[in-house]
């Protein structure tokens, strides 16, 4: 499986060089009919596409560490607020489903808490494709929301914040190695949508990793076994996370431009009101259409990050 992987994500990388081999040339050839007006149209339309494109393969060249080329684990949690900051966090899960299933990935909810009247208290999902975690890990840290409040009758302004959190698929070929007697497995009754298996079997598991104290949690299948599965995967992947983290922190002194990947950064700032405006404190990268951002066009940001990092 791991080579079939492999073997497709290069010739995609071959078919899309091509592609572009082949776009070129018909420029070329535009640009000496070019008196033709109709043949011009054509060609800028082509340059521009071949613009995009070139683009996409540069920012691909930028992923070349090991786990870029994995799907990841996203998981959102709302902060502070209330109700305020649950809204606030499934607009943010909305973005990040729109932005995957414009590239085409697949996307797995694992867990989700609903909030007490409205949004989601947190949420982890599964994005699946190639090179899903090279594009996305810029994206760890906390967002930040100023917008008049739909929840306040006096329309007063507020400000809410969610964290989002990514960590790489690890796949079998890596090991990491997890003491089943560091394991707390406790198991509870499904909650949501699911007609009669819901509430009427412990299907759902919960796993606690008593030396790091990470918690996982599923209940998106019907069976047990196939959850504590699901459960095992997003620790081995939050495990070795953990360990990527110890090595950002020795490195830390030597590369202190880089903000360490936490909770408590702010990376981004989303104001709906007075202004419209979506801004990367990172890169100072500025968008004056929220409402695009928001609905998952996030190309823009995330190539200016991996820009920004290898600088």
């Amino acid at each position: 499986t791991k080579v079939l992987k492999e073997k497709k994500s290069l010739e995609d990388a071959i078919k899309e060089a091509k592609s572009i081999r082949t776009l070129a040339d018909d420029i070329e050839a535009g640009i000496e009919l070019s008196e033709e007006a109709e043949v011009f149209e054509e060609t800028v339309k082509s340059l521009e596409t071949f613009k995009h494109k070139v683009a996409e393969l540069e920012v691909a060249s930028l992923l070349s560490e090991p786990l870029d080329q994995n799907s990841t684990l996203l998981t959102i949690n709302a902060g502070a607020g209330g109700t305020e900051s649950c809204d606030w966090a499934s607009m943010l899960l909305r973005m990040y489903i729109r932005f995957a299933e414009a590239k085409g990935w697949d996307v797995t909810f694992h867990d989700m808490q609903e909030g007490d009247e409205a949004g989601v208290k947190s949420a982890t999902l599964e994005i699946s494709g190639d090179k899903v975690y090279g594009l996305l890990k810029g994206e760890s840290g906390v967002h930040r929301l100023v917008r008049i409040s739909p929840f306040d009758s006096n329309a007063r302004r507020h400000t809410s914040f969610a964290s989002i959190y990514l960590s790489p698929v690890i796949d079998d070929a890596i090991e990491v190695t997890i003491d089943p007697s560091d394991l707390r497995i406790d198991t509870y009754r499904a909650s949501g949508a699911g007609g009669q298996h819901v509430n009427r079997t412990d299907s759902a598991v919960r796993i606690t990793h008593a030396p790091s104290g990470v918690v996982v949690q599923c209940q998106s299948q019907r069976s047990q076994h196939q959850n504590k599965d699901t459960a095992m995967k997003m620790l081995r992947s939050k495990l070795y996370e953990l360990e990527l983290e110890k090595r950002r922190k020795e490195q830390s002194d030597l590369e202190s431009q880089k903000s360490e990947i936490g909770f408590g950064s702010q990376i981004r700032s989303y104001v709906l009101h007075p202004y419209k405006m979506v801004k990367d404190h990172r890169t100072n990268l500025e968008s004056h259409s929220p409402n695009k951002v928001l609905d998952g066009e996030l190309s823009e940001f995330i190539s200016s990050y991996l820009f920004h990092s290898r600088s």
